[in-house]
């Protein structure tokens, strides 16, 4: 009797072991790096983000703060671009959006929403170290 007592409470503590040592490997923050997919690519560094899009760049400041479950929603700046010279009306600090989606560390889901018009730039898979593919606009 002792002896199973003794084997559930063995069992029992290391499954709150390796639970607890699950989530302490989960990220609190977005990692630093190169993030890329199809058609974007985000540089990670010191708590920030650029985004480079085919034809537009984003930018997001502030704290790229993740809940238990890896999930975001961040604000930033999203600016569109287009093929030749930039017209003297048009502003290169771009439009208030939002940043939200998943990550595990290692693979990202991404969507991009604009603030004031509700638009959706698009969603975007991105992984961890790569590039990414950009077709910039000439």
């Amino acid at each position: 009797m002792r002896a199973r007592v003794f084997i559930a409470s063995l069992i029992v503590s290391i499954s709150f072991i390796a639970v607890v040592s699950a989530m302490a490997r989960r990220p609190r923050t977005i990692p630093n790096g190169t993030w890329g997919g199809q058609h974007i690519q985000i540089v990670v560094a010191n708590g920030a983000a650029t985004i480079e899009y085919d034809c537009a760049t984003g930018k997001i400041a502030a704290p790229l703060k993740l809940d238990s479950h890896g999930r975001f929603v961040l604000k930033g700046t999203h600016a569109a671009e287009h093929g030749g010279p930039t017209r003297e009306e048009e502003s290169a600090r771009g439009e208030p959006a939002q940043f939200s989606g998943w990550t595990d560390g290692h693979k990202m889901k991404l969507t991009v929403t604009l603030t004031n018009s509700k638009t959706d730039i698009g969603t975007f898979e991105l992984t961890r170290g790569s590039e990414g593919r950009i077709f910039k606009c000439r």
